[in-house]
């Protein structure tokens, strides 16, 4: 069943695209490695990774045995805690958050509640909150 013009990416796809973009930064590989490893374009995998394009089940199926996870893992039927998970990947998909996240847990536990407040501030000033004005 298509989606009506303008309504934009089924929410399903978004969420397996996000779940495959998670897995795939876990392992470090880029989207160029892993289209080649399942036989498409690396423009192929982004679409899927936002959704835009539906992946068909044989390649889900394929960049999961890629990826090293179940094709339910990359579905979401294994997860009771969906919206969560689902949450969670499209913020570790963000440029830079698995990166930061890395970093985080590197720090010495007493230090990070000082880096969750000054990324906290930095967000709120960016977006002219109360900490914007001097």
């Amino acid at each position: 069943m298509a989606t009506q013009p303008g309504t934009g990416p089924d929410p399903i796809d978004v969420a397996v695209g996000a779940r495959v973009r998670l897995a795939r930064k876990t392992l470090g590989m880029s989207q160029q490695a892993l289209a080649e490893a399942v036989g498409i374009t690396f423009q192929q995998i982004q679409k899927y990774e936002r959704g835009a394009n539906r992946v068909s089940a044989s390649m889900l199926a394929k960049i999961a045995r890629t990826l090293g996870t179940p094709v339910a893992e990359l579905f979401g039927a294994s997860d009771a805690a969906r919206g969560l998970t689902d949450e969670v990947a499209n913020l570790l998909g963000e440029p830079g958050a698995l990166d930061l996240l890395r970093a985080y847990v590197q720090l010495p536990r007493l230090s990070r509640p000082a880096l969750v407040t000054f990324l906290a501030s930095l967000g709120k000033a960016a977006l002219g909150g109360p900490e914007a004005s001097p």
